[in-house]
């Protein structure tokens, strides 16, 4: 079973896709969610989190509608109340072989294997996951429309973002810690000074122009 959903508006995520599934025979929903599809450095982590029926956590939205300070507090919340989640990371490396979209899936595949409990259902935040025996929903938006999407997008994000700090330590000239590896004009600028580090992502612009220059010059 595989669907696919049109976003609506409205303030927060709730759990109505979940009791829709559950209506169905459903019993144990995950919610799937990334982050890191857009920087240019570090991996991409997938989250998948069964959340209990009748969950409830103020603050709980989309990650970037949330600021970092109130991103940790949810995070351990999170951990403390949910049935069972799950983190799965695909690197830079696995990025440029697989493209991001299929490094995504690849993540959430891994998060899925660590799930101390297997779910029966699955709502996926704007795609599918191809091949995949578990029932499916991919809804658009989910991570603004859905608690257990809504909770796998703080769990991606806060994980995510103490790895790229990790890399910080690694890696000092790129200030990895404060813009995370995304695109921001501080980034362009550290790339281009000290050229790309082991783990900026070779298949994005601007740093395969910058490689393929650096080749063309050697």
């Amino acid at each position: 079973m595989e669907q696919e959903s049109v976003a609506w508006g409205q303030d927060s995520p709730t759990l109505l896709f979940e009791e829709e599934a559950r209506a169905c025979g459903y019993r144990r929903v995950a919610g799937l969610d990334e982050a890191g599809r857009g920087p240019l450095a570090g991996p991409v982590v997938g989250a998948a989190v069964i959340l209990p029926r009748r969950f409830a956590l103020e603050g709980l939205n989309d990650s970037k509608e949330v600021n970092p300070e109130k991103r940790e507090v949810l995070f351990f919340e999170i951990a403390q109340q949910a049935i069972a989640w799950a983190i799965g990371i695909a690197t830079e490396l696995e990025i440029d072989h697989h493209n991001i979209l299929g490094a995504t899936r690849l993540a959430w595949r891994r998060a899925l294997e660590q799930l101390p409990l297997s779910p029966d259902f699955l709502l996926i935040d704007a795609t599918t996951l191809p091949g995949e025996s578990i029932p499916q929903r991919a809804v658009v938006k989910g991570d603004q429309l859905s608690l257990s999407i809504a909770a796998a997008s703080i769990l991606a994000k806060v994980y995510r973002d103490r790895l790229m700090e990790d890399y910080h330590h690694q890696y000092p000239n790129y200030q990895f810690h404060i813009h995370k590896g995304y695109p921001t004009p501080t980034h362009l600028r550290l790339i281009q000074e000290f050229g790309p580090s082991p783990v900026h992502r070779r298949s994005f612009q601007p740093i395969k122009t910058l490689l393929q220059s650096h080749q063309e010059d050697v």
